[in-house]
C-alpha cells in the first residue's frame, strides 16, 4: 500500500498540484464526534503533506456538498444514498473503510422495557407501546436514515411522522441530540462511537445492541472531477490510497475509550 501512496505522490508531481494547500472533505457529526478525526488528520498531514479541512454535517447534507462540487471528498454513512450518488455521476466510486454498529441508549432505568428484546425492531416498538419519550436526529444524517428504516420495521410501516408528542425530532447532529436525551431523560439511536465518547451521558445508558441491522459501515467518496473540475482529485486519490494502508488501519484498530473500540477497519486493499 505504500507503493500507491508513493505513486498517488508522483501523479502529483506530474500534475503539479499543489499539496500544501488544503482538501475538504466533508464528514458525518457522528465520525467527528468520536474522535476519530484528531487521530488521523495529524498523520495523513504529516505523512502526505495534506491538510484535509473537515466540513462536519450530517450524511445528506454531506451528499449535497459533494454534488455542488463544494468538497473534494466524503466521508459517510449511507449505503443506498451513496450508491446513488455514485450512480448519478457526482461521485467517481465508493470504498469502504471501517464500520461500527448503531446501539439504543435511554434512561438507565429503561421505562419501555428494550433491555433483552428480541430484535431492533422490537426495542423501538416497546418505545412506540409506552410513549416514553424517543429524540430523533431529524437531520437526514446517516443515524437518522437508519431510524427511520427501523421505524417502519417497527410499527408495521406506520411513518415516524405520524407518531405522538413522545417523538421529538431535533434536526441536530449527533452530539446535540445526545444533549437533548440527556437532559429529557429520553431514548435515543446513536452509533456507537459517539455515545462512548460522549461525555454528559447523566442517567443514559447503552441498552440495546448486536443486531445485524445495526451494522454501520463508512465508506470514502471522491467528487466526480469530470463534474467539478475545479476539485482537486489528486489529492482525493492520494488520502483514499491512505485511508486504505496499513498505518490508518492500525490507527483505526487502535482507537479506543474506556478499554473498548470504536471502529474496526475492512477495506479491501
Amino acid at each position: 500500500m505504500k507503493s500507491l501512496i508513493a505513486a498517488a505522490l508522483a501523479l502529483s508531481l506530474v500534475t503539479g498540484a499543489a499539496w500544501a494547500e488544503t482538501m475538504r472533505m466533508a464528514v458525518t457529526t457522528s465520525f467527528h464526534n468520536s474522535g476519530l478525526a484528531d487521530i488521523l488528520l495529524p498523520e495523513i498531514q504529516q505523512d502526505l503533506g495534506i491538510e484535509v479541512q473537515l466540513l462536519v454535517v450530517g450524511t445528506g447534507q454531506a451528499l449535497r456538498l459533494g454534488r455542488a462540487g463544494d468538497v473534494d471528498a466524503i466521508l459517510v454513512h449511507s449505503k443506498a444514498a451513496e450508491d446513488s450518488f455514485v450512480a448519478d455521476g457526482a461521485g467517481t466510486h465508493r470504498r469502504e473503510i471501517m464500520y461500527n454498529d448503531f446501539v439504543v441508549i435511554g434512561p438507565a432505568d429503561d421505562p419501555a422495557g428494550v433491555t433483552g428484546a428480541a430484535s431492533a425492531a422490537a426495542a423501538l416498538q416497546a418505545i412506540a407501546e409506552a410513549g416514553t419519550p424517543f429524540v430523533s436526529r431529524g437531520d437526514d444524517s446517516g443515524t437518522h436514515k437508519k431510524e427511520l428504516a427501523l421505524w417502519q420495521d417497527a410499527v408495521s410501516g406506520q411513518g415516524a411522522d405520524s407518531f405522538g408528542p413522545w417523538y421529538k425530532p431535533v434536526g441536530a447532529g449527533m452530539g446535540a441530540a445526545l444533549n437533548t436525551a440527556s437532559g429529557m431523560g429520553a431514548y435515543i439511536l446513536s452509533d456507537r462511537a459517539s455515545w462512548l465518547n460522549f461525555a454528559n451521558k447523566g442517567d443514559l445508558a447503552l441498552l440495546y445492541a448486536g443486531d445485524p441491522v445495526l451494522f454501520n459501515q463508512y465508506a470514502y467518496l471522491p467528487v466526480n472531477p469530470e463534474q467539478h473540475p475545479h476539485v482537486k482529485a489528486d489529492a482525493a486519490q492520494a488520502l483514499e490510497a491512505w485511508l486504505v494502508s496499513e498505518s490508518a488501519e492500525a490507527l483505526i484498530n487502535a482507537y479506543e475509550i474506556g478499554g473498548e473500540t470504536l471502529f474496526v477497519f475492512n477495506a479491501r486493499r
